[in-house]
């Protein structure tokens, strides 16, 4: 009410009336719904979430589980990790179920009630039995983000959307620590002794390792397990299964293997070779021929691989590519540490080349499909990729300099000991407080040009890279097939070692087979398999230098990368196999004399220093280097009568 002059209240005059526009008979626009199914808050969580569906058809029926129900399909599955887990002394594995342990109580009884297998615990052997083992099978990196974060110190999503994790004390391999079981069959198979990356234990302290590690895992609530493919190659793929306690480590191995589909691990199966990554135990440093508390063990006769004492995952990427290399030369298949890529005409390039020679940069080519960027086998099918994805080192990374991995670093992404902005989350690229050696794992398909599958044909060119600080090697030579199996088994490079300390004097680096880390055979093997493919399919081999020129480091140039991409594209389209060609001195390396974008000046390395004496003196002492290092392999004879032998040793530098 309101008063007027004459102090009489008078009724207040009432607000306009809204007006609801309608549009013909329509009723106005309601936005409620109905009320949710659920009663209770679990029960509401339990409607978001729905079940994966096959995403690909299967061709026919096929494989032993094809007939069975879901229900047997599961149960065969966990036994067959239960066997795996299994210790030697307890004779069969723990009780296994599947699903996070923190999502309990009701699972346990649920998938008791599913999987029928799973007796009621008993006391008969020890406290163990009266626990499960809960498997995290085969998850996405969407629930491996979310185990990652929930339980692993040092996790984070990063500003890009890459998962930033620590692998510990170990931010490398540890080749030291690294163990292969010497028996009556890798006594002669394998390479032993100087040289040789294999340090030999045997299989009674692999068990004790076994045991060590596969007993720390059963005593985990749970357990994460990757069942993946090696190898493109649908005819020689093998199949993998990793046992880990961190989701860091599965993630990673998703990424890094290649992925199956759902029908794919329907019809699994028992793995061809396994790894148990228990990583964060660490071994018995008592124990026969441990010289540390870590240990990486493989058994090459049961197939198997065990971790203790280090959480840097690429103990488990190089340790399969090992396998590899034991297991494809024994199909008459080269495993290869090289790069791989391939021309819309179908020309395939292998690259082949220790850290700094250019390797990533010079594989990578926009105008050419991306087969792989570091494991690669060739059989009688072509070439085919070891991998699923690629594990790139971060350190410095930029967007100018490398797209492709700076784009790839997204979603999915394993960033190891990055530091980044606490606020923002925006990675540094360029702070090594952890360590230098930064990893960016991501599957092959987040690269743009990636060929997928990641098959091609027989290679056309094998290209081997050295960045030459001394100075003294032609920018590109055509190499013989012995000349090609000479610097392959030498995998020569040349770095500068302690800059910081002034100290300007190049030091020669020889890494057998450009991978020597890797190789389980003697390094002759591996580069007789190379030059009889290349003879068969007509590839031709080339020695590329990315180092210096017009002197050795200090008083030189390094040759500009324009220059050396000319010379890549040169190869790749056939016309430098048409250049007229002169051989040099010591080494006899047939070179150029023109190649189209590069100045011929310095195709001959001698015409580019202006101290003539000094070049004789670097190349007699660079020759003498390579002499020494092959010594190691001179006392191997390849073939009954030993004439590849002295054929490649000819190849090597003569003075």
């Amino acid at each position: 009410m309101a008063a007027n002059g004459t102090g009489v209240s008078t009724p207040r005059s009432p607000l306009a009336r809204i007006q609801t526009q309608k549009k013909g008979n329509e009723m106005c626009h309601d936005d409620s719904g109905k009320p949710v199914k659920a009663q209770t808050i679990d029960e509401l969580h339990s409607l978001q979430k729905k079940r994966s569906a096959p995403t690909t058809p299967l061709d026919g029926v096929q494989g032993a589980f094809a007939s069975l129900t879901e229900e047997e399909r599961q149960r065969q599955q966990l036994q067959s990790i239960s066997a795996s887990l299994a210790s030697l002394t307890g004779g069969s594995g723990p009780k296994v179920v599947r699903g996070d342990p923190a999502e309990k109580p009701y699972a346990v009884a649920h998938v008791a009630h599913h999987y029928h297998h799973v007796e009621a615990p008993t006391i008969s052997v020890s406290d163990s039995s009266l626990k499960f083992t809960h498997v995290l099978y085969n998850l996405s990196p969407a629930e491996l983000y979310e185990q990652a974060i929930k339980y692993e110190k040092g996790s984070f999503i990063t500003s890009s959307g890459a998962l930033a994790t620590l692998s510990g004390a170990k931010t490398g391999r540890s080749p030291r620590d690294k163990r292969v079981v010497i028996d009556d069959t890798t006594q002669d198979e394998l390479w032993w002794g100087k040289g040789s990356p294999n340090i030999e234990m045997d299989e009674h302290t692999f068990m004790v390792n076994r045991e060590r590690a596969v007993d720390y895992l059963n005593s985990l609530d749970k357990v994460f397990v990757n069942d993946q493919f090696l190898n493109w190659d649908p005819q020689n793929r093998i199949k993998v299964r990793i046992v880990s306690a961190r989701a860091y480590h599965s993630l990673f191995m998703h990424n890094m293997c290649i992925r199956p589909t759902l029908e794919e691990l329907e019809n699994f199966g028992t793995p061809d070779f396994t790894i148990y990554n228990a990583g964060q135990f660490p071994c018995n440093r008592y124990t026969h021929y441990m010289t540390s508390s870590t240990s990486i063990d493989l058994n090459l006769a049961r197939r198997e691989m065990v971790i203790l004492g280090t959480q840097y995952a690429g103990e488990m990427k190089k340790g399969l590519f090992g396998v590899m290399h034991y297991l494809m030369p024994k199909r008459q298949i080269l495993s290869l540490h090289s790069g791989c890529n391939m021309g819309k005409d179908g020309d395939v390039a292998l690259f082949f080349g220790l850290s700094g020679t250019g390797k990533t940069t010079l594989s990578t080519d926009h105008n050419r499909y991306l087969i792989g960027d570091d494991e690669h086998c060739w059989s009688d099918n072509g070439v085919s990729n070891i991998e699923g994805g690629c594990y790139a080192k971060c350190i410095d990374l930029s967007g100018e300099k490398e797209p492709d991995i700076w784009n790839a670093i997204k979603f999915g992404t394993v960033l190891e000991n990055v530091v980044f902005d606490e606020h923002l989350r925006e990675v540094d690229y360029g702070d090594k407080s952890v360590t230098e050696n930064t990893r960016a794992a991501y599957p092959i398909e987040y690269i743009p040009n990636a060929k997928i599958p990641c098959v091609g044909p027989h290679p056309k060119n094998v290209i081997l890279l050295a960045c030459d600080a001394f100075g003294v090697l032609p920018p590109v030579s055509k190499l013989s097939l012995a000349q090609t199996m000479y610097h392959f088994i030498s995998g020569y490079t040349a770095l500068v070692a302690g800059t910081e300390d002034g100290i300007k004097e190049p030091t020669a680096t020889f890494s057998a087979c450009f991978g020597a880390a890797f190789i389980m055979l003697h390094p002759t093997k591996y580069a007789a398999m190379l030059a009889e493919k290349m003879q068969k399919h007509g590839a031709t081999g080339w020695l590329v230098n990315t180092g210096w020129s017009g002197g050795s480091y200090g008083s030189g140039k390094r040759i500009k990368l324009p220059y050396t991409r000319k010379i890549i594209d040169a190869i790749h389209s056939g016309s430098l196999l048409n250049a007229t060609y002169e051989k040099t001195e010591v080494f006899g390396l047939e070179i150029p004399t023109e190649v189209e974008g590069v100045p011929s000046e310095i195709l001959h390395p001698e015409n580019t220093w202006t101290d003539k004496q000094a070049y004789k003196d670097t190349l007699l002492k660079l020759g003498g280097l390579f002499k020494k290092n092959f010594e190691t392999f001179t006392n191997y004879k390849i073939g009954k009568d030993n004439k590849l032998t002295e054929e490649i040793l000819a190849a090597g530098p003569n003075f």
